[in-house]
């Protein structure tokens, strides 16, 4: 079952060969959590949700308030079998005819869900080794910051980590510095610093970043810092990990010859489940 604009039902019915976020990637997203029937992190989701829809120039309805998005995310969410954790895929694409101009601003979104298994966030005890991608960099601008249907650069590193037996991929920008992994935001630990790419490097801005850097500003012996991140400095490190909404932190344990701890994605995985109950 899916949300589409509002009414419960099997399936969109969407002509791709006819929809802008298939013919153009004219689409945002945003990924959400649901334990229950609370949706974590929703102002947060909203609000990049608004900011995205309008650097996209997209015409935003009178009724798309928070309080309207929670509305429908729970509609869809009572009817699921899994009442424990729920992933939300809450996309908005641009609904007009045209080519690369489209007649219309108007908007129709689509919700989908699918179930998790814990609404708590757990770091697993896994072998995750990453490798940079470099065969297409992450362009510096405004746009690269949002959840956009534009992740080709996503899928082919996706692929690339596949044939090569690594678990994620690290991207990296015109400039060759390292913003992101393929499926979340990349944080560095040396000494008692906890590094993290500025958005103006071209990250994504991500929900969970945010959570992370809060907590991180909270703690006495972490000194919370944005700033570039070169290939160099991943073998100084003394840890890394990737932060999305979903699994939460995820311990890189090996780059290169460089093996890592995970100490403090433990610490912060701890800190970031208290916040939320």
């Amino acid at each position: 079952m899916i949300n589409f604009n509002g009414n419960i039902q099997d399936t969109s019915n969407i002509a791709i060969e006819n929809n802008r976020g298939f013919l153009f990637g004219d689409a945002i997203f945003e990924t959400i959590k649901v334990n229950g029937a609370k949706i974590l992190f929703l102002e947060e989701h909203y609000l990049r949700l608004m900011a995205s829809m309008r650097i996209c120039r997209m015409e935003i309805p009178m009724n798309f308030t928070m309080e309207f998005m929670e509305e429908e995310i729970l509609k869809l969410i009572e009817l699921q079998a899994n009442k424990v954790s729920n992933r939300i895929r809450f996309a908005v694409f641009r609904n007009a005819d045209g080519l690369y101009n489209p007649t219309s601003n108007d908007v129709q979104f689509v919700i989908t869900c699918t179930g998790l298994t814990s609404e708590k966030y757990i770091v697993l005890p896994l072998n995750y080794e990453v490798e940079l991608f470099k065969d297409f960099h992450v362009s510096k601008h405004l746009l690269s910051t949002l959840k956009t249907n534009n992740k080709m650069i996503n899928v082919v590193a996706s692929v690339f980590a596949k044939e090569n037996g690594f678990e994620n991929c690290l991207l990296i920008n015109d400039d060759k510095n390292v913003v992101e992994a393929i499926n979340g935001n990349i944080f560095m630990k040396m000494g008692n610093q906890l590094i993290t790419p500025p958005i103006s490097d071209a990250c994504l801005n991500g929900i969970m970043r945010k959570q992370i850097i809060a907590i991180a500003n909270k703690m006495e012996n972490i000194e919370m810092i944005e700033k570039s991140i070169s290939p160099f400095d991943l073998q100084k490190a003394d840890e890394l990990f990737i932060s999305n909404v979903i699994s939460g932190i995820q311990p890189i344990t090996k780059y290169r010859k460089k093996e890592f701890t995970s100490e403090l994605s433990k610490e912060i995985t701890e800190l970031l489940n208290n916040s939320i109950n």
